[in-house]
């Protein structure tokens, strides 16, 4: 069976993304090796289980891409953080400082709230409504 294992998020600096990935928002550091011309492979995963999507953190190289932080997905929301205790979540983020677009909001699917990544990228704080 297949199964996405990593999604790549353009970063300014390794460091600092280290520390708002595990720092304000609670993922794991789970790889972070050298690489040739000063380039790191960093893995960060939210959670415990190790077999879930991780975000490579991988730095901007050229204009180019240096364009796209922040703006990965156009101004969509491009990722959602699924939690099981979502008032606890979301009173942890915005005391380390996680800027948060709106109010939560109470959903058929669940309760969420959107919020910037530390480059401004858009993010779901969901957890989804229990059948």
């Amino acid at each position: 069976m297949s199964r996405i294992a990593l999604v790549t998020l353009v970063v300014d600096d390794y460091d600092e993304a280290i520390r708002f990935y595990t720092e304000a928002l609670g993922f794991r550091l789970v790889e972070d090796e050298p690489r040739p011309g000063g380039a790191r492979w960093v893995v960060v995963r939210p959670g415990e289980r190790q077999d879930g999507v991780g975000l490579l953190l991988a730095r901007a190289k050229g204009d180019t891409q240096r364009a796209r932080i922040g703006d990965q997905t156009g101004g969509r929301v491009g990722f959602f953080l699924h939690t099981e205790d979502f008032a606890g979540d979301h009173a942890r983020m915005l005391a380390a400082g996680v800027t948060f677009l709106e109010e939560p909001r109470h959903e058929s699917y669940g309760s969420v709230a959107v919020f910037q990544d530390l480059y401004g990228n858009r993010w779901d704080l969901l957890q989804p409504a229990t059948p």
